[in-house]
């Protein structure tokens, strides 16, 4: 007999399943990336997106289809991570604002939330591009309305909805060459196509192993300045960390938004009140957490609830410093006072010690530590925002991989202006940053940081992890690349011999300053050698080397 609809039930076993079979496949999407570089991540952001979601379903104290859309939505949009991650939660974004309204699931049902979940992601994309996820999406979709005035039988829809994708995968490399010269398929839409995969077998009655990996853990944030320690706890004037989610009841329009993040300044501070569709995320410092609690119990039900007693924790972390000459020192120092609020303030994402320093120095309020191997998500972004006490902040994605999740947490931002810099490197970054005038006003200084991107060529040395080409050039498993803004510029058997062709390529004449940014694995003596030999063959070029201590890149580069 076939099946006709499909109940809020189902629907969490189908997408437990998809996120199941999307964490399975994930290294193999790894693979897929057209660079045959160490740090593949489209596989892994995008399980990291599903899980957060997961998490959040697991956790839904009234089950039913509203709050499972609700819970798929809200999870997924802070967990986003990567483009590719974004994207995902976007989809499902889109998909949950159907469903929501409806208790059983139909074919017509299924194929309008297709449509609306494409159509979201291609408004949250500023320049979408074919032959990546959203083509693959977005051939679902179009064989969804389809389908949906031919059958009722769900098992025929999704095998016939699969297939319309699988077909729109296979084709991904004729829409993009550089995916046909690497021989493979966009990475983004496998991911995709892997999540149905999972769906559909759960459909079909396929037994399914629902238990998950524990997921990565989010990236180590640091904010400059002294550590907690510096801090007595007389001068902690809020003493209990307080974060919960609202699962709206009721209406929360923006001036109940605003009143009720005012009734939480009567009794707190440093709060973050940020609205999405039928759920609130909040968090305050009070000295009594039920009259906040009492106060969201009038909008909805409560959920992830978490009170931090701060003097309680700053009093162990206190107890268990291991150097007692340092911990008197503290102690007998004047205590820190709270900060007020500034007019500006910078957030970076940046990995290596080396690179944090280099921020740091140049007025960094908060670093993200993440970068290429472990993309921070939209809602390490929101905590960064937070944590900075500032009524304009500039965010430096300094990935271009990076960029969506910033953008998507300045859209959830309401309380500060965010200005979310598209910096693709580190030294993009650098670039930026510098280029900041206090003076000027947020707009002017938007427009000279971006422009001053343009200014900057960056260069990435680091090693191929599997056989490939690319525009013509032969790469092997263990080769060292060179990689500049537009692609590979140089494959050769030594680090210095590859970073210097990449350079020459670099270097023009109008170039003025060569900046080197040694990774890990290399000494200051090895970046010093490869200088003096730059310098040697361009003596109208001055060089600057720089511990990075970044991991997997030998170099990281900038002509200027």
């Amino acid at each position: 007999m076939a099946r006709v609809t499909m109940d809020a039930a189902l629907l969490r076993n189908l997408f437990y399943a998809g996120a199941k079979k999307l964490e399975s496949e994930k290294e193999v999407i790894n693979e897929l990336n057209v660079f045959p570089v160490p740090d593949g991540d489209t596989g892994t952001n995008m399980t990291l997106t599903i899980m957060s979601a997961v998490k959040e379903v697991s956790q839904i104290p009234e089950f039913n289809m509203n709050a499972l859309a609700k819970a798929m939505s809200s999870g997924s949009l802070k967990g986003a991570r990567g483009n590719s991650g974004v994207i995902l939660s976007q989809l499902m974004r889109g998909f949950s604002k159907v469903i929501r309204d409806y208790d059983e699931l139909t074919a017509p049902i299924l194929a309008e939330a297709f449509g609306k979940a494409v159509d979201t992601a291609y408004n949250a994309v500023m320049k979408p591009k074919e032959g990546t996820i959203l083509t693959v999406a977005k051939a679902g979709a179009l064989r969804a309305a389809e389908l949906a005035d031919e059958t009722e039988d769900l098992e025929e829809f999704f095998a016939a909805v699969i297939e319309r994708m699988q077909e729109a995968l296979d084709y991904t490399p004729e829409l993009l060459p550089v995916l046909k010269e690497a021989g493979v398929v966009d990475s983004g839409g496998q991911g995709l196509l892997e999540v149905l995969h999972g769906a559909y077998d759960a459909l079909m009655g396929k037994e399914i192993d629902y238990s998950f990996a524990s997921a990565k853990e989010a990236p180590a944030e640091k904010k400059r300045g002294a550590a907690s320690n510096d801090i007595s706890t007389a001068d902690i004037k809020f003493g209990y960390c307080t974060e919960f989610i609202i699962l709206l009841e009721k209406a929360f329009p923006p001036e109940t938004e605003t009143a009720f993040k005012a009734y939480l300044s009567s009794i707190g501070d440093s709060i973050v009140c940020v609205a999405d569709d039928d759920v609130v995320k909040v968090h305050v410092h009070t000295n009594d957490p039920g009259l906040a609690i009492q106060k969201a119990l009038t909008f909805g039900q409560l959920s992830r609830m978490k009170i931090d007693n701060m003097r309680e924790e700053h009093n162990e972390r206190v107890i268990q410093s291991s150097d007692a000459a340092a911990a008197e020192k503290k102690a007998a120092a004047p205590a820190a006072k709270p900060e007020p609020r500034k007019p500006v303030g910078f957030i970076a994402v940046s990995v290596g010690e080396g690179m944090d320093e280099i921020f740091t120095g140049l007025g960094v309020d908060y670093i993200i530590s993440g970068g290429q191997t472990m993309n921070p998500s939209t809602e390490d972004m929101l905590n960064a925002i937070q944590a900075v006490n500032a009524d304009c902040i500039y965010i430096l994605p300094n990935n271009s991989n990076i960029i969506l999740a910033a953008q998507q947490a300045k859209s959830l931002t309401e309380d500060k202006h965010i200005v979310v810099i598209p910096s693709k490197t580190a030294p993009q970054g650098i670039a930026a940053i510098i280029n900041f005038v206090f003076d000027k006003s947020a707009e002017e200084n938007e427009e000279a940081m971006i422009a001053s991107l343009a200014n900057v060529k960056s260069g990435q040395v680091t090693y191929a992890v599997r056989d490939t080409s690319y525009e013509g050039r032969e790469i092997h498993e263990g080769n060292i690349m060179g990689i500049g803004d537009a692609g590979i510029l140089s494959v050769g058997e030594s680090v210095e011999d590859t970073t210097y062709e990449m350079l020459t390529q670099l270097i023009d004449e109008d170039s003025e300053l060569v900046s080197l940014y040694y990774g890990e694995e290399l000494s200051e003596e090895d970046a010093q050698k490869l200088a003096d030999r730059i310098m040697e063959e361009h003596p109208m070029v001055d060089v600057e080397v720089h511990s990075g201590g970044q991991p997997i890149y030998y170099y990281i580069l900038s002509v200027e």
